[in-house]
């Protein structure tokens, strides 16, 4: 999805600073239409028991701000001093990724094993996975993140203050976008229609979201073609 990111970020000439800032908000809340962000929430809010809009609001907000502080953290020595992670580093950093998207697929596919997604165990349901959980999982994800925020966001800002808060800005919107797409999902899997039918779902998001993370942990590591 860079082609997109490069668009939205030719829109700014690194100098005026409302430009910039809207420039860095759209790449942030566009920033969780990614494949793999996708993957992981899918994932994510549809391996919990419980899949009401507000309980999946609450997880994708703290996997969202687990998201932002890991882009900001990596990507401000990138700001201040155009110090990227070194390749090894950022290659594990992106296997990392595809582990995470992996974990939380073969728990999906685990749980609709046992018979948890069953019409008639759905009083049954309890939550299964904390809010801290999420922001940790969203912690290691954001790691993956660090040379296109120096790609995207600081190559034309030559002002150190405006780039470091074009960060925040971005990593912020990455969280609130991730918020909104999380709902989205739980509001979904929640309705009685999807409800009823999420035990034949199920398994069809695991193999989808399981087959995505082991092709983008092999592409990190240059076994497949890695196209992000």
């Amino acid at each position: 999805m860079f082609g997109l990111d490069h668009q939205i970020a030719s829109f700014s000439d690194g100098t005026t600073l409302l430009v910039v800032l809207v420039v860095s908000m759209a790449l942030g809340l566009r920033h969780a239409s990614d494949p793999d962000h996708l993957a992981a929430v899918t994932a994510l809010v549809a391996s919990g028991r419980e899949r009401a809009g507000r309980r999946a609001a609450t997880l994708g907000l703290s996997w969202g701000l687990g998201h932002a502080t890991s882009l900001f953290g990596f990507g401000l020595p990138v700001v201040l001093y155009s110090a990227y992670l070194p390749a090894p580093v950022q290659r594990w950093a992106e296997t990392s990724v595809g582990f995470v998207i992996v974990a939380l697929a073969l728990g999906l596919l685990v749980r609709w094993r046992r018979g948890v997604f069953r019409e008639h165990h759905d009083h049954e349901h309890r939550r299964t996975r904390s809010a801290q959980g999420a922001y940790a999982i969203g912690l290691v994800h954001g790691m993956g993140g660090t040379a296109g925020v120096g790609v995207l966001l600081l190559a034309a800002i030559p002002s150190h203050g405006l780039a470091v808060t074009a960060l925040a800005l971005f990593a912020l919107c990455t969280a609130i976008s991730m918020t909104l797409v999380s709902t989205g999902f739980g509001l979904t899997l929640g309705s009685d229609r999807v409800r009823r039918s999420f035990g034949r779902l199920a398994p069809a998001l695991g193999g989808l979201s399981l087959a995505f993370g082991v092709w983008y942990a092999l592409g990190a590591q240059g076994v497949l073609p890695y196209v992000f």
